[in-house]
């Protein structure tokens, strides 16, 4: 009787959430709808023909994420699922709009078709992980398969190389993968669940150099053995933003268990080190560099589709929409060469202005706090690790692509999460949110005790 009263008790605590999570992804839809309708409007004066068939599948996906969470996850956090509605909208609005203009390889229905995976996969591990916790018995194994991941581009026959990055594996003549998008959420939680085994060790001061104590020598086998992966992937791969992404995550992460500064300078001073003897070595690494130092000089810039071509296109666009954009449909983000992938971000900033980036950059910022929330809310080392090191994961993304396309940083070959064009990020990242929302419902769900006082105190008050 006392466990009917605390699972009828536990359906009121958990409604008006639900409610309110309801309400505000419906909210994210008909914003997105809007932005679609005004970009008809601003291209011929019309609301475009296909605006219900794109607002019904868009709702119809994510009203099926919702009842997934409701049932599967009914504690979790009410805002993620909302805040990445609006982020993967608004990148299937611009995509849309880029896809009027003619520009080839935007495609906003293949792009809603990836979506609607994306929402599979999400569904799909919360459904199957009902605990993720048993991740921690799989370190290892997600070690192998992180570091298979990203071998596998480099294997005769399936491995393809695309604008001088071997990054990607082939299936037939048309299809591609990107498994280092994969990867990357394989490899966090290897670091987890080996950070915590091994943190007692690792937080071993040894001698102090000035005012920072100096980790023992016998310790740095993981941070050296994490560089050199991400250097083999700099070197082999050609894979630039994959290697800052991979060891800056490591490093947070090995600060996150350890709570020593030093692990961060030797990370930083590692990295510098790699970053110059890469730039002296290896020419591709050097031609990104001189682009982004030089990108106005004629030798890069009459480099079609390649050079500092695309990095002052975007530049210019971003210039040109300045304070509140020139309006979604009335600029001309498609003379952005990737306009639709790695410089979706330049072309939301032409049409929707530095307003629009900023509103962006606050709704990114909303996830990883979230994020960082459900960290600090876990109730085991393991899940605060894990939820601490992928909601930095996503925060490192999205600031190496913007830095890369405002010129803060050299360019990369990021693509800006949930908005760019292509499957294989979309699919990642939607089972990183997947995992994100399992943990904060472990975290945020109540005791068993908690529930059966709180069903008998209303039965009491009835």
């Amino acid at each position: 009787m006392t466990a009917a009263v605390a699972e009828s008790a536990a359906v009121p605590m958990t409604a008006k959430r639900r409610g309110a999570q309801l309400a505000m992804l419906g909210f994210a839809v008909l914003v997105v709808m809007g932005a679609y309708a005004s970009v008809g409007l601003g291209l011929d004066g019309k609301i475009p023909a296909g605006m219900l068939t794109y607002g019904l599948g868009l709702g119809g996906l994510m009203v099926a994420a919702y009842l997934v969470l409701a049932r599967w996850a009914p504690w979790a956090d009410p805002l993620l699922l909302p805040l990445v509605t609006l982020v993967n909208g608004i990148g299937l609005v611009i995509i849309y709009r880029i896809e009027q203009s003619g520009r080839p390889g935007a495609s906003s229905t293949t792009q809603l078709m990836w979506t609607a995976l994306g929402v599979v996969m999400f569904s799909a591990t919360l459904i199957v992980l009902k605990d993720h916790r048993a991740l921690q018995r799989l370190t290892y194994t997600m070690g192998f398969v992180g570091i298979g991941s990203l071998v596998l581009p480099l294997l005769p026959f399936i491995g393809k190389e695309i604008n001088g990055a071997r990054i990607w594996i082939g299936i037939g003549d048309t299809f591609t993968i990107q498994p280092a998008e994969f990867a990357k959420l394989a490899l966090v939680v290897f670091f987890a669940g080996y950070l915590v085994a091994k943190r007692d060790v690792l937080a071993l001061a040894g001698r102090r150099l000035l005012f920072i104590d100096l980790p023992r020598v016998r310790d740095l086998g993981p941070v050296l053995i994490t560089w050199g992966l991400s250097l083999a992937v700099l070197v082999l791969q050609k894979d630039l933003g994959s290697s800052l992404l991979l060891f800056g995550t490591f490093i947070v992460m090995l600060y996150i268990a350890t709570q020593r500064t030093s692990w961060v300078l030797i990370g930083v001073l590692l990295f510098l080190g790699g970053a110059i003897l890469a730039g002296q070595v290896f020419d591709h690494v050097t031609a990104r560099f001189e682009v982004w130092l030089n990108p106005e000089a004629s030798e890069f810039y009459d480099r079609e589709l390649g050079g500092s071509y695309q990095l002052m296109q975007g530049l210019f666009g971003i210039g040109s929409g300045g304070i509140l954009g020139t309006g979604l449909g009335e600029g001309h983000p498609y003379l952005i060469p990737l306009a639709f992938s790695d410089f979706i971000f330049a072309a939301v900033g032409e049409e929707l202005g530095l307003t629009g980036l900023m509103a962006l950059l606050m709704v990114y910022a909303l996830i990883v706090e979230r994020g960082l929330r459900t960290a600090i809310a876990a109730r085991d080392p393991f899940s605060k690790l894990l939820a601490g090191g992928l909601s930095f994961l996503l925060a490192w993304q999205v600031f190496i692509i913007v830095g890369g396309v405002t010129g803060l940083i050299p360019l990369t070959g990021l693509v800006t999460p949930f908005m760019s064009a292509g499957g294989s990020a979309l699919l990642a990242n939607w089972i990183l949110i997947a995992l994100l929302v399992r943990m904060s419902d472990a975290a945020r769900r109540p005791p068993p005790q908690a529930i059966q006082d709180e069903g008998l105190t209303q039965v009491f008050q009835r």
